[in-house]
């Protein structure tokens, strides 16, 4: 399971949605950032792979960053999304 994540301007918290396969959370990643940068989009609706008839529509405007990740099990448990210094 992959997740895409927006954060949007003065929010505290992030914005979930999520897709099954890489392809498919790619295609969303690219989808979000195109309204970014284009700027022709208002409003952007999304859906949920993983939480049957769960949408969101957002102002595109108001996003400020959008991340990809995979889930790592099926617990719940994901890698840490951002980047880390780590090795």
């Amino acid at each position: 399971m992959y997740s895409i994540e927006l954060t949007i301007k003065l929010s505290p918290l992030p914005l979930i949605v999520q897709r099954k396969e890489h392809g498919g959370a790619k295609r969303l990643y690219s989808e979000v950032t195109d309204a970014m940068q284009k700027g022709n989009q208002r409003f952007l609706e999304l859906t949920c792979e993983k939480v049957e008839d769960k949408k969101i529509t957002v102002l595109v405007s108001e996003i400020i960053a959008v991340q990809i990740y995979e889930k790592t099990s099926s617990s719940g448990s994901s890698k840490r999304p951002g980047f880390s210094l780590q090795n």
